[in-house]
């Protein structure tokens, strides 16, 4: 029905991982990966398949350890458990801010207001990079057009107003530009999408099961 914010994706590695930013991490991971492991909120999650598309650009094949929630994947990452893992913002903020982790990349195109000084992957060299989560609201099949708009433009007249901005603002999420927020649009952006992951999806191992 119309597709509402987009938030993204931190690389964030252990903090005594010897590396700093993306061409460090690259170099020491190719050199280290058959030893190394990346967590993530479990088997088939943005947080995996995030990883999955970054060891692919990278070129490097490392053992994933799959978690039961992104919070359990963080701790044993601040404990120095696993090296790394692709954590959704607002996760990784608060630890990056501490301390506790060391922050290497951010996977969008653009910066994010949460994380200013941090690095988008392609500005450290990895050309058209982007990984991201999104959300959207659907109607079921069928679902009469005459609702399905009258629907979209109450969602849309929601999304214009300042308490709402803000509160997306807080949470790391960008609100999708407005062309971007028509029933056709999603539509079109499903499909990109089912194509864009289908090959991270299948290294994953994730099965609809």
């Amino acid at each position: 029905m119309v597709l509402i914010a987009e938030t993204p994706l931190v690389m964030v590695a252990r903090k005594d991982l010897p590396a700093s930013n993306l061409h460090e991490f690259i170099a020491y991971a190719k050199a280290n990966q058959t030893e190394m492991q990346y967590g993530s909120a479990g088997t088939g999650s943005a947080n995996q398949l995030a990883c999955v598309l970054l060891n692919a650009a990278i070129g490097i094949t490392v053992t994933h350890v799959p978690y039961r929630g992104g919070e359990p994947a963080m701790q044993d990452l601040i404990a120095g458990r696993i090296d790394y893992a692709c954590s959704i913002i607002t996760t990784a903020v608060p630890q990056i801010e501490g301390g506790l982790v060391k922050p290497i990349t951010i996977t969008t195109r653009t910066r994010s207001p949460l994380l200013p000084n941090l690095a988008t992957a392609q500005e450290q060299g990895l050309k058209d990079f982007e990984a991201y989560t999104w959300n959207a609201f659907f109607m079921p099949k069928g679902t009469p057009d005459a609702i399905v708009r009258r629907l979209n433009a109450a969602t849309v007249e929601a999304l214009n107003t300042p308490i709402v901005q803000q509160r997306l603002k807080e949470i790391g999420a960008t609100l999708v530009a407005p062309e971007r927020r028509t029933s056709d649009y999603l539509g079109k952006f499903v499909a990109s999408e089912i194509e864009k992951w289908a090959g991270p999806i299948k290294a994953s191992g994730a099965s609809a099961d």
